[in-house]
Formats: C-alpha cells, structure tokens, sequence
C-alpha cells in the first residue's frame, strides 16, 4: 500500500510545526542565545632592549608590573599610537567646547555675553537626552562588543565624530542650541556606549597574565598624559590671533585634527593581533584551508581583516539563521525536505544555495545543539562551494559532495588552528536567535 505524504504547518506562538510523512518531524522555535566567552590571548614577550633608554621609574608607572611579559606581544604599538590618538581628541574637545560656550553666551563670535546663570541653564539641559543613548546601546547591542572590538571601537568614533558637528553647528544657530546640543549629546553618548565595552575586550586581550586591573589603571595614565598634552594644545590653539573670532578657521582646524584622529585610531586599532575566531576572521581562515590547505597565522590574519566591513557584505554571502519554509524557495514538497534532513543529520545545520539570484548565496539554518562549531562547519561548506559552484551541475549531487569534502578535511583544519597559535576555543560565532530546527522523534 502506497504510504501517503503529507507536509502539515501550524503556527502556535510563534512556533513552526513541520511534518513530513509518518516518520519525520521537525519543529521550529525561537532559540536562546548562546553566550560566548571573550577573548582572553596568549602571551608573546617584547625584547627588553626596545625601551631599555627608558628609566625604570618611568617604565613602573605608565606600564604593568612584569612588562613586557606580563602584556600581549601587540600592547606597545597599540598604546604608542593611542597616545598621539587621545591628543587628538582632546583638541577636538577644547575647540568644540569653545562653540558651544559661544552658542550660549558665554562670549560669541561677535563680542555680545549672557548672563551666567541663563548659559549654565541652557548648557545643563542638554544633558538628558544624551544618557538615553548610552542606555540603548548597553540593553539593544550588548553582544556584539566580544565578536569585533575593533570594528565598534572605530564605528564609535565615526559616531562620536558625527555628534561633534552638532556641538560645532551651535554658534550658527544659538536658537537651537538645545535641539542641536542635545543631538550632539546623544551621539556621543551612543558612541560612549560603543567605546567602553569595546575598550574592555582589547585590555582583556592585553591581560595575558590575568591583570586586567593593571592593565585598565596603566591605559588611564596614558590616557591622562594625552589628555593633558591635547587640552594644553587646544588651549594655544584657541589663543592663536584671528582663531577665535574666525568661524571657518576653527572650524577647519577641528576638521583636520578629527581626520587626523580617525587616521590615528584606525592605525592604532589595526595593529591589534587577536588570536580568537570572529567571523571575519573565520572567513579568512577557512578561505586560506579550502584552496591553499594552510591556515594562516594571528598576524598574517588580523592584517587582512578589513575593521571596516561588515560579514554580510562580504563574498561569498552566507546568510544564517533563514526559516526552513524560506530555503525551500517556495517548494514545500516533502520529499525535497526529507531529502535534505536526511542529508544533514550528522551535522548541526542545514545549508543550500540560493539558486534563485546570479550570484552565489547560501542559505543557513541551525538545529537546537549548535554551537559556534557548527557555525564554523557551515562556513567552512559555503567556501567550498563558493570555489566549486557548477551552476549547470545538479545542486543536490554538490551540496552531498561539499559534506564530504569536509568530512574530511575539517579536522585538518582545526589541527591548522591550533598549530598555528589559534585558540580554539574561542570561536566567537554566535548561533542565530532566528528559527532552528528540532529533530524529534518519529510521529
């Protein structure tokens, strides 16, 4: 007797309900989050000839008890670019402060001056608005900072640069000071929000020997100095004849010194070796092993990370964490889905190819169980099949020859990792809170 087929869907709170004829269910839900550990590096010693001119006075106070061993190998180059970098800011600081006591009458460009009390009233009220900001950003993206330091330590200065023009604008329009300043406040309170756990991830990178105490302390002395430095700066600038009464001038000086400061930060964050798998970095590695068999080092990898980019704009494009009923392209046959539950019940995923579009895509959706592993296993598959694609061939033939290729291949890679200084186990690849599937038992 010919058994009949069935592909049933039902939609209770949010959950999916497939099943498929009289031996295969699978139920899809909204999954919890995986947290993930941060980065904790390995530690690789500076030559103490480097700063062997320094005294040892200086070398105790503005660095960490036992340095260079007791820091990363990248914590020197790092902290000398910072430097020049917070001096930086610190000038944009003084000369955007300049405007906005300008914008409240504190003196204007033209000579007329307010009352204390009035200014002071006006310069407190912008306040507010800007700790939404900073509340936002600690509640709605508080994941994100352990996967990519670099990239939001950078997106915040683009961010906090962003609400510096607000505060510059002021003294144009004084009778938007509050509108204006306030935006200017939020901007930088959001910037603010990024920056402070990004900072956190990069000193717990630095702190190989556990000290991240230290290390935080030591980063404020630095900090300080250049504060000092950049606000003494900014004060000459300001006494500069023709500066202060000249609009454009000052406005074009913050201009060239927070261009100068991007530049610093950006040169400054890029050094960073980061011995954990992001997935940037994943890309990177798991692109090397599919068609060279080699996985390169921290060094070789963090330099060809791109800080700026976003993963899902690079190629090949893998998008995780897609519906069951959306990898099917529309075809809810129960023969094709059993097909590929079949295909992929020794891995944590499914994953097929948007044949749909020109160009290569792949689509991802985890089972309950997977973990970063398996989103590395699925990466290392779409790459694979990047390099092998045969749009004319039969999809289904590819995508059982691409698991193969991993099956056997994959642990070599892993071997790569460890071999070449990766740790392993912190694979910071976060399992999608999208739909994932659940195999149960037979119905």
């Amino acid at each position: 007797m010919k058994m009949k087929t069935k592909l049933i869907m039902a939609e209770i709170e949010a959950d999916l309900t497939y099943v498929v004829d009289d031996d295969l269910k699978v139920q899809t839900f909204i999954e919890e989050e995986r947290s993930l550990v941060s980065n904790n590096s390995e530690s690789s010693h500076f030559s103490n000839s480097t700063l062997s001119w320094l005294p040892d006075i200086v070398k105790d106070f503005i660095f960490p008890a036992g340095f260079p061993g007791s820091v990363s190998d990248d914590y020197l180059l790092y902290m000398l670019l910072q430097f020049p970098t917070n001096v930086t800011a610190w000038i944009c600081h003084t000369l955007v402060t300049s405007s906005l006591l300008k914008a409240v009458g504190v003196g204007s460009f033209s000579g007329s001056t307010a009352a204390a009390s009035a200014a002071a009233i006006r310069w407190v009220s912008k306040d507010g608005i800007g700790a939404v900001g900073r509340l936002f950003i600690g509640g709605r993206f508080g994941n994100v900072f352990d996967d990519d330091p670099k990239q939001w330590r950078l997106y915040a200065d683009f961010i906090g640069s962003a609400g510096s023009i607000f505060d510059l604008t002021t003294p144009l329009y004084p009778a938007y000071f509050l509108p204006l300043a306030s935006l200017g406040n939020l901007a930088k309170a959001v910037a603010r929000g990024l920056k402070d756990p990004s900072n956190r991830v990069i000193q717990n990178h630095f702190a190989v020997e556990g000290n991240l105490g230290e290390i935080a302390a030591k980063e404020e002395v630095w900090e300080v100095a250049a504060q000092l430095l950049g606000l003494g700066l900014g004060i000459l600038f300001l006494d500069t004849p023709g500066l202060v009464r000249a609009y454009p001038v000052l406005a074009t000086t913050w201009m060239v010194m927070r261009l100068l400061h991007l530049w610093l930060r950006y040169q400054s964050l890029s050094v960073l070796q980061f011995n954990s798998l992001n997935l940037k970095r994943a890309r990177i590695l798991v692109k090397s092993h599919v068609l060279h068999s080699i996985v390169p080092g921290s060094v070789d990898c963090n330099r060809e990370e791109n800080i700026l980019l976003w993963p899902r704009f690079m190629t090949p494009r893998i998008t995780f964490g897609v519906p069951l009923e959306e990898m099917l392209f529309g075809e809810r046959t129960a023969p094709m889905l059993k097909a590929l539950l079949e295909l992929y019940t020794k891995e944590k995923y499914i994953l097929v190819v948007n044949q749909q579009i020109s160009d290569f895509e792949v689509f991802v959706s985890f089972k309950v169980g997977a973990t970063s592993i398996s989103v590395l296993r699925s990466v290392w598959q779409a790459y694979w099949l990047y390099e092998n694609w045969n749009r004319l061939g039969n999809a289904f033939d590819q995508l059982t020859k691409s698991l193969l290729e991993m099956e056997d291949r994959f642990e070599d890679f892993i071997q790569q990792l460890n071999g070449s200084g990766w740790d392993t186990s912190q694979i910071n690849l976060k399992v999608p809170r999208e739909i994932s599937l659940d195999e149960l038992s037979p119905i």
